[in-house]
């Protein structure tokens, strides 16, 4: 039994799939960026990328669903082949979709056309922004990407996103820059709209805070640095049993870039697949209810403090 088993069970928790709502694209590994905190440990050498048949099986899956959401992410999703055939058809097929961006690949000019496809098509752009100052947005993401990032708001300001009456929907993503937990995300959001409004005039829909997941690239971190057991620790004692009932898992089922199904990415990330065992998309007619979502000692990140609902 894990350590996050553990936690439930002390607590007199399960935790079971229930109606799957929010279908979740990972459309591969390969990135510009190679950003310390990255669960999948997506980068510029990677080469797990979904091809065009794969996409014709998460499109058939949509359809035969009915899903409330679409997901779509990465790596960079807007480096993949073929990602506005697949933003087309999932905007004719749910009431909302999201595409997660770093925003310098949104802003590349091979991606030139997908801004305005989202624009038209009412796609979210989900946005990742560590932090309203360049050195530790640039400490978690690479030299150069702060002024990138600003430009690159501003034109999303500029098509609408972010600004309120058009639609747009454009949502900020925060995490921390070590191991530790985030801020109140209320306290966080505040500070953010303020800071960037002030400084460059930059709206935006919300913010989320997130825990930084111990898989990938930032458990390799932690475990160099020799923070990999205080920040398990430190998880496991800020688990809070308010969260197990909204935790995205019940609710969503994730379809790596090769097909395969998970309960969410980052079960996805750690090679736990779906009802125990691989499964592929095209294999499945619906996503199953009532079975337990496999678990691993990450999840534990998703129940810390306020959680990753």
């Amino acid at each position: 039994m894990n350590s996050f088993l553990r936690n439930l069970a002390a607590h007199r928790l399960q935790l079971t799939r229930e109606r799957a709502s929010t279908l979740q694209v990972n459309v591969g590994r390969l990135c510009n960026l190679a950003c310390r905190h990255c669960h999948v440990d997506a980068g510029p050498a990677r080469t797990e990328i979904m091809d065009r048949q794969t996409m014709e099986a998460v499109i058939d899956f949509a359809r035969r669903n009915s899903f409330a959401v679409i997901d779509i992410t990465g790596g960079a999703p807007e480096l993949v082949p073929g990602i506005t055939y697949l933003l087309e058809q999932a905007a004719a097929l749910a009431p909302a979709v999201m595409l997660r961006s770093n925003l310098l690949a949104l802003a590349e000019q091979s991606a030139g056309n997908i801004a305005e496809l989202c624009r038209r098509r009412k796609i979210t752009i989900v946005a990742s922004f560590p932090a309203t100052n360049r050195g530790q947005t640039e400490a978690q993401r690479g030299s150069g990407v702060w002024e990138k990032s600003i430009a690159m708001l501003k034109k999303l300001n500029e098509a609408g996103y972010g600004v309120p009456g058009t639609g747009l929907n454009l949502f900020l993503v925060s995490n921390p820059a070590g191991a530790f937990l985030p801020v109140d995300q209320c306290a966080a959001e505040k500070k953010f709209r303020a800071d960037l409004a002030r400084k460059w005039g930059i709206r935006f829909t919300g913010l989320f805070t997130f825990a930084n997941m111990p898989l990938g690239r930032f458990k390799a971190w932690l475990e160099q640095s020799g923070n990999y057991g205080p920040y398990m620790e430190k998880l496991a004692a800020s688990f809070n049993p308010a969260t197990v009932a909204g935790l995205m898992c019940r609710s969503l089922i994730n379809v790596s870039w090769d097909g395969c199904l998970y309960d969410c990415d980052f079960n996805m990330a750690a090679g736990i697949p779906y009802s125990g065992r691989p499964v592929h998309v095209s294999e499945v007619r619906e996503a199953w209810e009532g079975i337990p979502v496999a678990t691993g000692d990450h999840c534990l990140a998703c129940t810390a403090g306020a959680g990753f609902t």
